[in-house]
């Protein structure tokens, strides 16, 4: 590997973990197209490093910060991370069935219809700051 490789890596990954850490992402949106277009990987090859690269680290530190605060509720966790575990698993045999351009397709398709939704359809709502918050409200119910 040579050094403008190893430079472009980690600096796609130092981007992508600040943005997960700011705004909550995963980093594969940043990862995938970056090892695509930057390092001429194929779709598949990117997403299969991409959940590799973010496996562990994804944001065990973030995470770290975000608990001190009190921002993580471990039963919303804990579900998530159960359905998350599964549709990782049918999602992967999915991906690994279609060809690479169709792949990138729907991976682009999923990126613009999630932007247009956050700009143009996200309405404002009052929302409970912290976990704590959410489940009170949940439970008063």
């Amino acid at each position: 590997m040579d050094t403008n490789t190893i430079l472009l890596l980690l600096i796609t990954g130092l981007a992508a973990g600040m943005l997960s850490g700011l705004i909550g992402i995963g980093g594969g949106i940043l990862i995938v197209p970056a090892l695509v277009y930057l390092l001429v990987f194929s779709q598949k090859a990117a997403q299969g490093n991409s959940l590799a690269i973010l496996l562990l680290p994804v944001g065990l530190l973030g995470v770290i910060q975000y608990y001190k605060q009190g921002y993580v509720d471990w039963r919303v966790v804990g579900l998530v991370a159960l359905g998350f575990a599964l549709g990782s698993y049918f999602g992967s045999k999915l991906a690994l069935s279609l060809s690479d351009l169709m792949l990138k397709k729907v991976f682009a398709i999923i990126l613009l219809l999630l932007s247009l939704k956050m700009l143009f359809l996200d309405k404002p709502k009052k929302t409970a700051e912290k976990p704590s918050e959410q489940a009170a409200k949940i439970h008063k119910t």
